[in-house]
């Protein structure tokens, strides 16, 4: 054989072992999540994965096993992947409870208490509304007719395919409402009435999702340049995937505001996810009560969990062009994400680690220490006296 068809024959060959992923040690089952192998919880969906590409985008994918799947896709494909997980199911955990304060002190502090409480009207009579702040929703369903909410549409796509209820796919609109409500078509404020919404529907009407179609969600909210993602539910097991999703947004400088969790645990000793992930730019939150306790089904931690926000009767939008009044951690991170959109009105310069920083640094403390890293509760007048002093 000929000097040059030797190397020839060596470059073909080499080539060969850079596209099958041996030159970095990948095979099928390296690149696929052990847990998938081992089918580790019973959230799991049968025959459905979650593919992380060496480019840093995700799909969602069929198979009619795990071997079909790892012969006829991984195997084809194993060059291009970097991980794979099994898709998982999560539940919106309602939160059916007695009142936490007198009737008497909710009909004085109004609908409106938990704006009230956080001073967001000092922020407002500054000027700051949030006006045209990009705030992503990943949840359920958001009724962009509601006459409160459709001023404040951005955007809405839908990555389940089922037909809306709109009678019980409610989350979305109630979570939306607290962070965008225009006062000037009914009885609610959102903290932000001035931002815009950019809606991810992933849960759909018995209250579950797909972690696979919240990474697209998410992932589309920023491509449409949501600056803040709000991401009111939790539950999610074992999905190094949705870790890996959260850590690119955050890089891209992205404020990613998730709920604690309604369980009542510790999660520095029993973390559940996103709420207990670790992102730079994250700010996991509590829920508090009128009278500025944490309530008690809220789970804290002062490690995982930064800062709390009300979250109990809390009135905003649902469909219909109805007001509703709902519990949960999921109430309380709307809050977050509201105050949040204030400061990047006040201050568009503003990187996501300083709005984190200002909002973790000026807590309101005056009615208890809370189990929080932060100790306390938002106050957003605080929070942009704090930026100021970062940006004058």
């Amino acid at each position: 054989m000929k000097k040059n068809q030797i190397w020839s024959l060596l470059i073909w060959t080499l080539s060969l072992v850079f596209l099958s992923g041996c030159d970095n040690g990948k095979t099928s089952e390296s690149v696929l999540s052990q847990n998938t192998l081992e089918a580790c919880t019973t959230t799991a969906v049968a025959n459905r994965y979650v593919v992380q590409w060496e480019d840093g985008t995700f799909t969602i994918e069929h198979a009619k096993s795990v071997e079909d799947f790892k012969i006829n896709f991984i195997q084809k494909k194993l060059a291009l992947i970097k991980h794979i997980d099994q898709d998982h199911r999560i539940q919106l955990k309602t939160n059916l409870s007695p009142s936490y304060s007198s009737p008497t002190t909710l009909a004085v502090a109004g609908l409106n208490w938990g704006s009230t409480q956080i001073e967001a009207p000092a922020v407002w009579s500054q000027g700051f509304r949030g006006d045209n702040v990009l705030v992503g929703v990943v949840d359920g369903m958001i009724d962009a007719t509601h006459v409160q909410l459709a001023p404040n549409i951005f955007s809405i796509q839908q990555f389940n395919n089922e037909l809306n209820d709109p009678s019980q796919n409610q989350h979305g609109s109630h979570v939306s409402g607290i962070i965008a409500a225009d006062p000037n078509h009914g009885p609610v404020t959102g903290v932000a009435p001035k931002s815009k919404i950019i809606g991810g529907q992933f849960i759909a009407n018995d209250g579950g999702g797909s972690l696979g179609e919240a990474i697209l969600a998410m992932n589309s909210v920023a491509a449409r340049g949501a600056k803040i993602i709000n991401m009111s539910w939790g539950g999610a097991p074992c999905v190094e995937n949705l870790k890996s999703a959260f850590e690119q947004l955050s890089n891209r400088g992205i404020i990613l505001v998730t709920a604690a969790g309604n369980d009542g645990t510790n999660l520095d000793f029993s973390p559940s996810y996103p709420a207990a992930f670790a992102a730079a730019h994250q700010i996991n939150v509590a829920a508090t009560t009128i009278d500025d306790f944490m309530v008690f089904f809220s789970n804290r931690g002062y490690r995982t969990v930064h800062i709390g926000a009300p979250g109990v009767k809390i009135f905003s939008t649902i469909p219909h062009n109805q007001i509703e009044s709902l519990d949960g951690t999921s109430m309380a991170a709307p809050f977050i994400s509201g105050v949040a959109a204030l400061l990047l009105s006040a201050r568009p310069q503003a990187t996501a680690q300083q709005v984190k920083l200002a909002l973790l640094n000026s807590v309101d403390t005056s009615a208890s220490v809370l189990q929080v890293s932060s100790r306390g509760r938002v106050n957003a007048r605080r929070a942009l006296d704090e930026l100021k002093k970062m940006l004058p």
